[in-house]
């Protein structure tokens, strides 16, 4: 099973993700809703998720910057941007961003992106 940290501070995104992700059996371990947050609950997990869904624009600490620092924890960890802040996507893939999906998305996109950094 797939285990996916959302990271958003959007609540009404959080609960789509639960239903689209968990209808399909993927794991939700956690949310954080803001990078600060998500940085710290990362640090916390004894298992890791296997992809993390990111926002960019949060309270506190942008998704850029919780993904730097997430990834100088584990260079390894698969984060996917999910942003309608397309003018980020080029940085986005630069710090080490796995993916980049435009928001508003459809439920085919989300899984598909996933799945094909998964099977990498």
């Amino acid at each position: 099973m797939v285990k996916v940290f959302i990271v958003d501070d959007d609540q009404a995104l959080i609960k789509l993700y639960n239903l689209m992700l968990g209808g399909v059996g993927f794991e939700i371990i956690d949310i954080a809703l803001d990078g600060k947050i998500a940085v710290e609950k990362y640090r916390q997990f004894p298992i890791k998720p296997d992809i993390i869904l990111m926002d960019y624009r949060m309270p506190i600490k942008n998704g850029i910057d919780a993904m730097i620092e997430i990834l100088q924890m584990n260079e390894n960890e698969k984060i996917v941007f999910a942003s309608a802040d397309i003018d980020i996507r080029e940085e986005a893939f630069k710090s080490g961003a796995c993916g980049f999906i435009n928001k508003p998305f459809g439920m085919d996109e989300i899984l598909s992106v996933i799945e094909e950094i998964m099977s990498v």
